[in-house]
């Protein structure tokens, strides 16, 4: 059932319960406000469990975590709440587990990743804290693995490189730090990397060249750093996957300077202008002092200079007292003649 409102419906877990060898319980959408915990169940056959967009603002009832023949688990948007289950679960044939929007606000359970027939597991927006563990490089059959949109902190296991088969993964909007492991070109079959909205740091590592099936790529809003590596994929994607760090060279418009790095020609002109400057000042200030005490030392120390100096001041002194009589006299008498006139 789908879309089926059932929110007046009190028994509908027990009376399900007494369906003979159920397969397929889909109930998405339809309005439940209630599970409850049954003691004894009749779902030994149930292969798909689908709760998902309903309302039940409550943990999630044990016996959910005991159907050993599950193949597919769909837990998302019901508003369950708590810690997950600390006690070893019985999902062994568990290949899909949806359960994202929800607020278990917790680690990730340990038995998580006993589930080796994993395939896909999307536990998104769901409060989730702690460090990745390194024990995630044992889900080895993984394909796709969300854990976006939660308080992640810490590095990238160096084990998420050994899945070999995973095709897409989701890491943004978390708390995660550290470096893009050097071996993320060892999964070659990659087709989606999201690690946007954190706080990686360094440089893109350049085994991202050799991810040839990459098809979707956001690295954007971290701290990374230097030249994107060369390859056909990479220049391929919008520039916007990588907006928000210190990065240079295609697909974005910043070309890199010779030794892969931003270059700051605004730095460069600042800094090469203030040279000019003071180079100035201290050439004419070295000019000056040279000048001064080229004049001044031969006075001081050449006696005949010094006379000779002294004379010619005189000279000039008497010669200057003549010229301004002189010039005197002619402005009166150009002054009578016109007042002659």
């Amino acid at each position: 059932m789908y879309h089926v409102d059932l929110h007046e419906a009190t028994n509908w877990l027990q009376v399900i319960n007494m369906l003979p060898s159920l397969v397929d319980l889909t109930l998405s959408n339809c309005s439940l406000h209630n599970i409850t915990n049954l003691l004894h169940h009749n779902f030994s056959s149930l292969e798909t469990l689908d709760l998902s967009s309903t309302k039940f603002n409550s943990p999630i009832p044990n016996w959910v975590f005991n159907l050993s023949n599950l193949v597919s688990l769909n837990l998302s948007d019901c508003n369950f709440t708590g810690p997950f289950p600390d006690f070893q679960v019985n999902l062994t044939s568990l290949t899909t587990f949806k359960a994202f929007e929800n607020s278990f606000n917790c680690l990730l359970p340990e038995w998580l990743f006993d589930i080796s027939n994993l395939e896909h597991l999307n536990l998104r927006s769901n409060m989730l804290t702690g460090k990745l563990p390194n024990v995630i490089g044992i889900l080895g059959k993984l394909e796709f693995l969300s854990l976006s949109k939660n308080q992640f902190e810490g590095d990238i296991p160096i084990s998420l490189t050994h899945l070999a088969g995973l095709r897409s993964f989701n890491f943004s909007k978390n708390n995660l730090t550290g470096r893009i492991p050097n071996d993320i070109g060892d999964m070659k079959v990659l087709e989606s990397i999201d690690l946007s909205e954190n706080q990686f740091y360094g440089q893109i590592p350049q085994s991202f060249s050799s991810l040839s099936t990459l098809s979707y790529l956001n690295l954007s809003d971290n701290n990374l750093s230097g030249m994107i590596p060369l390859s056909t994929q990479l220049q391929s994607f919008d520039p916007t996957s990588f907006q928000g760090n210190k990065l240079c060279g295609l697909p974005l418009s910043l070309n890199c300077s010779s030794n892969g790095n931003i270059p700051n020609h605004e730095y460069e002109d600042d800094e090469s202008d203030e040279d000019e400057v003071d180079w100035f000042y201290i050439s004419m200030a070295i000019g000056f002092a040279l000048s001064f005490w080229g004049v001044c030392g031969s006075l001081l120390f050449k006696r005949s200079w010094r006379h000779a100096y002294f004379r010619v001041c005189s000279y000039i002194s008497h010669v200057s007292n003549h010229l301004v009589s002189f010039c005197i006299q002619i402005f009166r008498l150009l002054c009578l003649n016109n007042f002659l006139k």
